[in-house]
């Protein structure tokens, strides 16, 4: 078929340039490694066990992942080790190891907008110019003002609710939506969080508040992370998906695997092979935009190396893989008699960005936020309770559960992370997936700075549950011990120097005329703990506008 344009992958940054060029008239061909889900059928939140139902995991829908070094673990760091109160304290491990979940990405159409929160962020304006400032990480060549319109337009098309606050992410207009109303937990969160310095607002969401664009408003079932099933959540399916495939000018193919970017004698790209239904594809484009994710993207770089370019596909700098960041994070949750109903309400409803901007930890540099984070974690019903905060069984048990449920506070933070040389992507070189397509290998090791920010958070989030007046912690977890990534940024990143970055400031190649990049691999830095979604929405919008110009 004929195409303008081929974007590989469907989640935030394939979703938003998508809906951006056809609306501009460009023949766009859309392709997702994933399925397709459909809510009503794979979201079923109304059924007995819907406790037991994690986000749906349909053939195809996960990629192989594997993990190399994730550094090891000092004692002297002890404080900050996973427990909870029915498994206990487990014997350290010499390192790092994968959580349960790992990197968590999805593959289908909406990528893993399909099963995030929907925190919807902007990243603090002095984050574009941390190396700068601070003298450690990299600026991004491009500033707060040069994404703020388009922040704007990807609010307003995925319906953001959010405070009247702006802070220091300064607002050309509102939010489009007015914030949800804070939960009991959050409630609590923010009367305490004032007298120690920490103050908690509503926090911005992608779930409508008002019914919009044939999309009701949010029921607060609290959910999110399972799967929508109704459609207030502006994962990128039902928002720029939607209106895409309304144009007539997208041709979105799931479940097809691309394993190979062909590249013409002129040094541009000259098409894409891609595997479906048993069959091999190879489709010609003018344009080729890389929308894989930090993981996905610069494995398909680098597997599409050869003898003219042995690095690897647009990997001239050598920065392909390299410059791999997850954010660092840390629960502690509590016990808080007399509070009521703390499972109802939206994940992540109230955040504290007080300590957000690059300088804000004391000893670091990169910064951090916190939000109210019962759902989050879970523990939105009786057998999280029973298999993670209360020891015992049989009647006992029952007794403690029937007082105890509803009264979980949970205090989540999330940091930032500097780029290191020994966190990156490589490719397996003894394993390959069913294409033949060498598995991607995670290499991701916490630094100083890391652990400075790490214990800053816990000691922050321990602080505030004694405020609210909660007993001791009955669980705690975080990146110390556990790798478990949901945001992960810097393996292609933009940057003026083509000798030190992958692509320029518009996510175009500095190798290659007619290849762009459209995901979190771009981020030169992480943001002081902000969820990436909103950025890459507005990263992709602005590229987007450069090309069909």
């Amino acid at each position: 078929m004929r195409a303008d344009a081929v974007i590989v992958g469907s989640g935030a940054g394939g979703a938003a340039s998508a809906w951006a060029l056809t609306r501009a008239g460009l023949h766009v061909l859309l392709l997702e490694a994933g399925p397709r889900f459909v809510p009503a059928r794979d979201y079923p939140l109304d059924t007995s066990d819907w406790e037991r139902r994690p986000f749906p995991a349909p053939k195809g829908s996960r990629a192989r992942i594997r993990y190399g070094d994730l550094g090891g673990l000092d004692p002297g760091d002890a404080s900050l080790q996973s427990w909870n109160a029915v498994e206990g304290r487990t014997p350290l491990p010499a390192r790092r190891v994968p959580s349960r979940s790992g990197y968590a990405h999805v593959l289908g159409v909406g990528g893993s907008t399909l099963h995030y929160v929907g925190e919807a962020h902007r990243l603090h304006p002095e984050s574009f110019s941390q190396a700068r400032d601070h003298g450690a990480g990299a600026d991004w060549p491009l500033s707060y003002g040069d994404l703020e319109p388009f922040y704007a337009q990807a609010e307003a098309l995925i319906g953001v609710a959010g405070p009247v606050e702006a802070g220091a992410r300064w607002r050309s207009a509102p939010y489009p939506q007015p914030a949800h109303p804070l939960s009991p937990a959050a409630r609590r969160l923010a009367e305490v969080g004032a007298r120690i310095g920490l103050p908690f607002v509503a926090n911005a969401r992608a779930a409508l508040s008002r019914p919009r664009d044939d999309r009701p408003a949010c029921n607060y079932c609290g959910q999110c992370s399972r799967g929508c099933p109704i459609g207030d959540k502006g994962s990128a399916d039902v928002s720029f998906l939607r209106q895409a495939e309304a144009t007539g000018n997208l041709t979105l193919i799931p479940e097809a695997r691309v394993t190979r970017i062909e590249m013409a004698r002129t040094g541009g790209v000259a098409a894409v092979h891609y595997h479906r239904a048993g069959a091999a594809h190879r489709q010609e484009t003018p344009v080729l935009i890389l929308a894989a994710g930090a993981v996905q993207t610069p494995r398909l770089l680098l597997a599409s190396g050869g003898a003219d370019l042995p690095e690897g596909v647009a990997n001239g700098s050598g920065e392909v893989g390299r410059n791999f960041m997850e954010t660092l994070s840390w629960h502690s949750t509590a016990l808080l008699p007399g509070l009521a109903d703390s499972h109802m309400g939206l994940p992540a409803d109230a955040v504290c960005w007080a300590e957000n901007a690059p300088g804000a930890v004391p000893g670091a540099v990169g910064g951090c936020r916190y939000t109210s984070a019962v759902h989050e974690t879970g523990l939105t019903g009786p057998a999280a309770y029973a298999t993670r905060l209360l020891p015992g069984h049989g009647t006992a048990l029952k007794s403690r559960l029937r007082e105890a449920f509803g009264s979980a506070i949970t205090v989540g933070a999330t940091g930032a992370v500097l780029p290191d040389a020994r966190s990156r992507i490589t490719l397996s070189t003894e394993e390959s997936d069913a294409d033949g397509l060498p598995l991607p290998v995670i290499h991701s090791v916490l630094t100083r700075n890391s652990l400075v920010i790490l214990h800053h958070m816990a000691r922050k989030a321990r602080s505030l549950l004694r405020e609210t007046g909660a007993g001791a912690p009955v669980e705690e977890f975080g990146s110390w011990d556990r790798f478990t990534a949901t945001h992960v940024f810097g393996t292609a990143r933009m940057g003026r120097d083509s000798a030190a970055s992958v692509t320029d400031a518009w996510g175009r190649s500095h190798d290659h005329p007619n290849l762009w990049i459209a995901d979190a691999s771009l981020f030169p830095g992480t943001g002081g703990g902000e969820a990436p979604s909103l950025t890459i929405h507005a990263l992709a919008l602005r590229q987007a506008m450069r090309i069909a110009g």
